[in-house]
């Protein structure tokens, strides 16, 4: 049986300078073991890397493959809508694209989109129905 967890997300970037600063201009921290060909950020119980686009087709026995982006989604939950505006605004200062502003959806949350510099999507929301532990991680609650 596979576990059914992710423990690493690869983030393929053209410019790894350019991945770092937006990431460290949103607050994030890379991790010691970072080299200046990967950067590894330490999350709750999983790690996001950035690895240059063309090593990371490289490596997965793709060499010159034209790795795409937008496909999936990467998401943040915030306890508040607040947050999430906070959260919108500081990663459009730090160079991000807007894709769609937070705004309350169908579901009964409020979420929006953005996208980093290298196009990765990520969905910023708070879901009154998620309540997240003190340490901002997510366990679905159980069906009523």
């Amino acid at each position: 049986m596979t576990p059914q967890r992710v423990t690493l997300i690869t983030l393929g970037v053209d410019e790894m300078a350019r991945a770092r600063a937006f990431y460290e201009a949103l607050g994030w921290s890379p991790h010691p073991s970072s080299q200046p060909s990967v950067t590894f950020y330490q999350m709750h119980g999983s790690v996001l890397g950035l690895f240059g686009r063309a090593d990371l087709a490289k490596d997965q026995g793709r060499a010159g493959a034209d790795l795409g982006t937008g496909a999936m989604t990467l998401a943040q939950n915030f306890e508040t809508r607040a947050a999430v505006d906070a959260a919108w605004r500081r990663a459009l200062d730090a160079g991000a694209t807007a894709l769609k502003a937070p705004e309350e959806v169908f579901w009964g949350g409020y979420s929006g989109y953005y996208a980093d510099p290298d196009g990765h999507v990520w969905e910023i929301a708070h879901n009154p129905f998620w309540p997240l532990a003190a340490d901002g991680s997510l366990t679905l609650p159980e069906p009523a």
